[in-house]
């Protein structure tokens, strides 16, 4: 007996990286937002992320509790999640907006379905649309100390100009952790240094949007203009730290490259054509549920096999 070998299937190859390593990269990354968020709209964007984070983590810890499984707060996923949640919603947020929104991002969206890896959309992003959704005047409000007013989406939708340059550094209304491109940035640049994330699905997804905004935004080649919609809203923050979302994004390379297309035309058709002139996190949802089609579509042939018609060989 002691001369069996224990036999597994592939792949066979291991690697170092763990989920509580790429979420606590990823927690890392968010940070540059964040605390620009916190100096920006002041102390309630703070207590609103810190509610929000509290929540997630106490939601999960609670219901594996009662579920009598193996408590999984150690592996940062629901901290991430609730970070993200709080950077998607207003500093003017109430307390109890921020809890419910965490409570059913973790409950319904996650842990219903199985867990961490199990999750058919983001759960941060589907606690933010359930709240966009039940609460829209609230999660609209953007008025907090001297930041009031519209967005700057909002301000070009109604034929106004706007100074690339504030939304660029982050200087303008909206949500607590999308305001500042550079931010957002500088935590992406962390993550791709990290190998965490790579180019493909948030390179995709920006070029798509920008030939799209350039092809029907109707202000034709007006560098001023693209420049405005790649740093305004919720664009940056979604291409770079929720399109990439390991479990629901493709693991298919060419269904990345897919994925990014099909996120820059969704969130390109709402903000030119739809009601609102956000559009990237229903986009985001939408792709998130297209992933298994995409995903058969572009899954690579075993090796030796050649594309035959009628079928494989």
């Amino acid at each position: 007996m002691s001369d069996l070998r224990k036999v597994s299937s592939s792949p066979h190859i291991r690697d170092k990286a763990t989920s509580s390593n790429i979420m606590r990269d990823v927690v890392i990354a968010l940070l540059p937002a964040a605390i620009f968020g916190v100096i920006h709209f002041g102390v309630n964007a703070l207590i609103v992320l810190l509610v929000t984070v509290v929540t997630s983590v106490a939601t999960e810890y609670i219901y594996e509790k009662l579920m009598h499984k193996p408590s999984t707060v150690g592996d940062f996923s629901a901290v991430v999640t609730g970070l993200l949640l709080g950077m998607n919603l207003p500093s003017s947020a109430p307390w109890w907006m921020a809890v419910l929104g965490s409570v059913f991002a973790i409950l319904v969206v996650k842990q219903l379905f199985g867990g961490l890896g199990q999750n058919f959309m983001n759960p941060a992003l589907g606690g933010r649309c359930f709240l966009m959704i039940s609460f829209a005047g609230r999660m609209t409000n953007y008025a907090y100390d001297t930041f009031t007013g519209a967005t700057p989406l909002a301000v070009l939708r109604e034929g106004g100009s706007v100074d690339v340059l504030q939304m660029v550094t982050g200087n303008t209304a909206g949500m607590i952790g999308e305001t500042s491109a550079i931010a957002i940035l500088i935590g992406a640049a962390y993550l791709l240094w990290r190998g965490v994330i790579d180019l493909k699905i948030p390179g995709t997804y920006l070029l798509t949007f920008a030939v799209f905004m350039l092809l029907f935004g109707g202000h034709g080649l007006a560098g001023t203009y693209l420049a405005a919609q790649l740093a305004g809203g919720g664009l940056m923050l979604g291409a770079w730290f929720m399109a990439t979302d390991y479990v629901t994004s493709p693991i298919t390379p060419a269904g990345q490259i897919v994925y990014g297309v099909i996120l820059g035309i969704l969130t390109g058709i709402f903000r030119c054509f739809g009601a609102s002139p956000e559009g990237v996190s229903y986009a985001i949802i939408f792709s998130n549920l297209l992933v298994p089609l995409i995903e058969r579509f572009t899954i690579p042939l075993a090796f030796g096999k050649v594309k035959v018609k009628g079928g494989n060989k």
